[in-house]
């Protein structure tokens, strides 16, 4: 009787997938793990935790794609300092429909040797003769982990220890793993390119976070906390800003591959001359700076007292072909951050920039 069900849920969710042929990437749930009191992987000296470094990179990585593509939802698990479920990181992708699930995390062992990144996606674990299953098994009990800070941690129950949970899990996510596969294949490769060097390849484990999911989804392990060399690269935000870079490149090619055709507004730096504040915006007299929260970029321009502005004065950068648009401005990162927090009610997706000579670029 199981194995019917079963093999009817496979075939519903197969169905499902199948419809989505054609469609657009609109919607990517971007996941910083741990938070809150939950700290994730702490640097031998406990001066870092796991959960500042995936959140500032997610974030980073957060404004690349709103910025690249304004047509798409972009949807952090947690935006601040906080602790989220694994089911509420999974249930808010799913909520939304969500075409990709990128859960963004640091590694770390006991030894200070292990180095690099790793990409993983739903599965077993590897053959158990391997010398890396013991590695993998590890690193799978330390994300799942965070299950005994949860007050309803019951839900998780012998998922890990459990055939018949992983079976179904595996089936829920089979209509995925093509997919999933192929952005983990892209992510390692654009990774290669970035300031972490060694690629640990990509696996498939059973991530309860990915077993929640129902769409493309992988976690990526962005070098370890516990390495010096790595640890070096995460507290730089340069490193940082790297990282989230390559991780848009990757996100890049697979949504060109998933729409099949390039929808980017991205311009290349090699392509762009300089940034042009237009001549209708007011801007800083030469060596003045300036800081705002940046809405949008879209490459339409968009008149004064447009409706997408809600009634705020704005000023507008452009890029190649990209009209920048920002409002609160002030003459301080603080007053900048003090109109953040009251634009991101009716701009979810806005961030600070500093705006200097004409261009702009985005603070932390």
């Amino acid at each position: 009787m199981k194995r019917t069900i079963c093999t009817l849920l496979l075939a519903a969710i197969c169905l499902l997938a199948s419809g989505a042929d054609g469609l657009r990437l609109k919607t990517v749930v971007i996941d910083p793990g741990h938070g809150g009191k939950d700290p994730g992987a702490v640097s031998t000296d406990g001066k870092n935790y796991e959960k500042t470094f995936v959140l500032d990179i997610s974030k980073r990585l957060s404004a690349k794609i709103s910025e690249a593509y304004p047509d798409v939802k972009v949807i952090l698990t947690r935006s601040k300092d906080e602790f989220v479920e694994l089911a509420d990181r999974a249930g808010k992708a799913n909520r939304a429909d969500a075409n990709l699930f990128i859960s963004i995390h640091v590694n770390s062992t006991k030894s200070s040797k292990p180095n690099g990144y790793s990409i993983h996606i739903l599965g077993q674990s590897s053959n158990k003769n391997r010398d890396l299953f013991a590695y993998n098994l590890d690193v799978c009990k330390q994300e799942n982990s965070v299950v005994s800070l949860e007050e309803d941690s019951a839900q998780y129950e012998g998922f890990e220890d459990d055939p018949e949970s992983q079976i179904f899990a595996m089936l829920m996510q089979s209509a995925y793993q093509e997919q999933s596969l192929k952005f983990a294949e892209i992510a390692a490769a654009r990774l290669k390119d970035g300031p972490i060097k060694a690629n640990r390849g990509i696996w498939q484990n059973p991530f309860i976070v990915l077993w929640k999911t129902s769409m493309p989804a992988v976690l990526v392990e962005l070098g370890f906390i516990s390495n010096s060399a790595d640890l070096g690269v995460l507290r730089q935000q340069s490193g940082r800003e790297e990282l989230a870079q390559c991780l848009f490149d990757a996100f890049k090619e697979y949504k060109t591959s998933y729409d099949g055709v390039d929808t980017s507004l991205e311009i290349k730096k090699e392509e762009v001359s300089k940034e042009a504040v237009s001549e209708t915006a007011v801007h800083p007299e030469d060596g003045e700076v300036r800081y705002g929260v940046q809405i949008f970029a879209v490459s339409r321009q968009l008149p004064a007292g447009s409706p997408e502005f809600m009634g705020y004065k704005h000023m507008v950068i452009k890029s190649g072909n990209v009209n920048k648009y920002i409002i609160g401005l002030s003459d301080s990162p603080d007053g900048a951050k003090k109109n953040l927090s009251a634009i991101k009610k009716k701009y979810p997706q806005a961030f600070l920039v500093k705006i200097s000579s004409g261009r702009s670029e985005m603070l932390k």
